[in-house]
């Protein structure tokens, strides 16, 4: 994994090797982590980084934490490999670029538009 500093928000971000997603730890977490396989259960707030939109937050009113297999492709490939390694109570942002998101076509139900750079902020509840 190799690190970048950003200058304008003062924040380390990490490459995934082999991937274009990166990640910026928000806030540290400890204990168990998130390993392929793994049940884990994350607070999810999705922006169209293009537009600032938001798409998707299971902080809002009616929405529950989200629940998912780790590492096995039950989700876009962005947030599957940047979530790896994650630890209990951690807070990560992803930014994913549309072709580890939902590509060229977007995702128009959701307002993510062909394309779409996704940035994401995950918080792991719960790993089994």
């Amino acid at each position: 994994r190799q690190a970048r500093y950003n200058s304008s928000t003062n924040t380390m971000s990490t490459e995934l090797p082999g991937y274009a997603t990166t990640y910026t730890i928000k806030k540290a977490g400890d204990g168990k982590t998130v390993n392929k396989g793994a049940m884990v259960t994350v607070h999810a707030t999705g922006i169209v980084k293009e537009t600032g939109k938001k798409f998707w937050s299971t902080k809002d009113a009616g929405q529950e934490p989200f629940k998912y297999q780790a590492g096995v492709g039950g989700v876009i490939t962005g947030w599957d490999q940047g979530c790896l390694g994650m630890q209990l109570g951690e807070e990560r942002e992803l930014i994913i670029p549309a072709h580890e998101g939902y590509g060229a076509a977007g995702f128009p139900a959701w307002g993510i538009p062909p394309g779409g750079t996704l940035n994401f902020t995950i918080e792991v509840l719960k790993i089994e």
